[in-house]
């Protein structure tokens, strides 16, 4: 595990933009795994600036929440499609998310699986991580082993993710995610994070035991992961 601290997020952002452009420099067709939140918001941007069409690469979204679709404001689809797939011109067709509405979970799970191996696997996933240790919604309790499927969110993550839905009682109970064993298949992935919130989390991630109890514990365990942090959420390890 590779770990850089730079001393802001917009520094922060800006390492994972160089690592979009270096590899879609020499694979213009790369799976990019793509993260939906804030954090990650300014880094797709600056991609954007830089490469105004990709029209190569495929885009395989992290979650989504369960009884969204996927033009709904608050979904993870609209978001990527809004910040960064639409802006570098990337065909819908090409950009796979998971479906908030599937009446099936399980096969809409077992066939975004299917999507990912079809593609040839992921060549760089960009994560976030949650105050407590969560990768997609990989909440604690996790098995690093588990493949995409659905799970329950916490009250900590649904808290979280309030300001955004305007209440908590407006965030979804439940999502489909990547599972941490289908996360660790990616040929590389880099964590960002960054803010005092997340200290706690990045020092679990990288000082503290491989556990289920710390989800993002598990990316000790990958041969090609760079954490990204800014000074802020730096100041525990």
């Amino acid at each position: 595990m590779r770990i850089v601290v730079l001393p802001t997020a917009a520094d922060a952002a800006q390492f994972v933009a160089d690592n979009f452009e270096k590899l879609l420099a020499t694979k213009p067709n790369a799976v990019l795994g793509l993260a939906a939140g804030r954090t990650p918001e300014l880094a797709y941007r600056l991609v954007c600036e830089r490469h105004p069409i990709v029209d190569q690469a495929a885009a395989v979204l992290l979650d989504e929440y369960v009884g969204l679709s996927g033009t709904d404001d608050q979904s993870f689809r609209h978001q990527i499609q809004t910040t960064f797939t639409d802006p570098i011109s990337l065909d819908p067709s090409r950009l796979y998310s998971l479906d908030g509405l599937a009446t099936d979970p399980a096969a809409t799970c077992a066939g975004f699986e299917d999507s990912i191996r079809a593609l040839g696997g992921i060549d760089l996933q960009l994560l976030g991580v949650g105050r407590n240790g969560h990768i997609g919604f990989n909440e604690p309790g996790s098995s690093h082993l588990s493949r995409t499927r659905s799970t329950q969110l916490t009250e900590t993550t649904r808290n979280d993710n309030a300001t955004a839905f305007g209440s908590i009682d407006l965030v979804p109970a439940s999502a489909l995610t990547q599972g941490i064993g289908t996360i660790l298949e990616a040929r590389q992935i880099i964590l960002l994070a960054t803010g005092v919130h997340k200290a706690d989390a990045i020092a679990a991630a990288i000082q503290g035991p491989v556990t289920e109890a710390v989800p993002v514990s598990a990316l000790q365990r990958h041969p090609n992961t760079t954490v990204v942090v800014d000074a802020a959420a730096a100041q525990r390890c």
